[in-house]
């Protein structure tokens, strides 16, 4: 998700950070910069701003230890909010995302449906992250059943735009706490209406057990 990477850095990119010294950055994310959490002792906050001192409003959240773990780390919602205008702006734009819109509609594409990637566009999804399973229990490996219906056939339908720190598998979909939201598609390939009518999942995590 190389155009939404860019599109959030943009967002944070908020004039030049005059404050700016050498901060301690979080392990495997160089963009990601920790500082004590003034307001709770023992606990850092985590911010895409390395100037200082940090804007709490504007921080990813707090955690109680490094690498943060999904019970250690609070997430600011404030910052979910803004990340979620940035994926809805920018979504349609992302490479990964264009391909997926080709495939639907290929005859790959119909097949790759009955694997559970696509909503069919006769079925708009109640909840676009939910149900990667077979049945309801969010399982990534789920079919066509766990979805409404295999997507494709040239009719269009619904793809998932998610994160890529865990791939999901060939023909199967990411688990519902990486999936930011998504996309509708027509049966040409094209996304539909504003930035392909765009929905958050709801089920996004910041923090997993795969890590951030």
């Amino acid at each position: 998700m190389a155009t939404l990477a860019i599109g959030a850095r943009r967002v944070w990119n908020i004039g030049r950070w005059t404050n700016a010294r050498s901060v301690s950055t979080l392990q495997g994310h160089p963009y990601i910069y920790t500082f004590p959490d003034s307001a709770r002792p023992g606990h850092h906050l985590l911010s895409l701003i390395p100037s200082e001192p940090p804007q709490a409003d504007l921080a990813i959240g707090t955690t109680s230890k490094l690498p943060p773990t999904p019970d250690s780390f609070t997430e600011n919602s404030k910052f979910l909010q803004v990340l979620q205008e940035v994926v809805s702006e920018h979504a349609t734009e992302d490479p990964e995302v264009k391909s997926q819109a080709k495939v639907m509609i290929s005859t790959a594409g119909a097949n790759l449906g009955s694997g559970g990637v696509f909503f069919a566009q006769n079925r708009k999804p109640h909840r676009p992250g939910y149900g990667g399973g077979g049945g309801t229990g969010g399982d990534s490996a789920g079919g066509a059943s766990g979805q409404g219906g295999a997507g494709s056939g040239g009719r269009g339908g619904w793809i998932h735009v998610s994160d890529s720190r865990r791939p999901p598998e060939y023909g199967r979909i990411a688990w519902p706490e990486d999936i930011f939201g998504s996309v509708e598609v027509d049966g040409n390939g094209e996304f539909v209406g504003e930035r392909g009518n765009y929905q958050s999942s709801g089920t996004y995590r910041i923090v997993t057990r795969d890590g951030m």
